[in-house]
């Protein structure tokens, strides 16, 4: 009778840690969801913070050319001008020295 009791009182402690440990691993397991569910939402806000940093790039990139396009047409008409007043200079020199 005694035997059996220890069986029985064997059984119930392997049991019993059994439980135990499937209760960590449930407790494990929640925990890791939480982290998971933090890591998830701190990813999502990195991610719209990366997007908000690249559309601002792309629009000052954007302006940059504009500007660049801008000062290039007024090189130009500068450079234009400048040669119309080399050529007019030029044609007053060649009548100044054939006179």
């Amino acid at each position: 009778m005694l035997e059996t009791y220890a069986e029985y009182g064997a059984i119930g402690v392997i049991v019993s840690l059994f439980v135990m440990l499937i209760m960590n691993l449930i407790k494990s397991q929640k925990e890791q969801s939480k982290d998971l569910d933090d890591i998830r939402k701190s990813i999502a806000k990195s991610e719209t913070k990366m997007e908000n940093v690249e559309s601002i790039v792309l629009k000052m990139l954007d302006r940059w050319n504009r500007s660049d396009e801008t000062s290039q047409r007024h090189r130009e008409d500068i450079v234009k001008e400048l040669n119309d007043v080399t050529d007019d200079l030029n044609f007053l020199k060649g009548k100044a020295n054939n006179k």
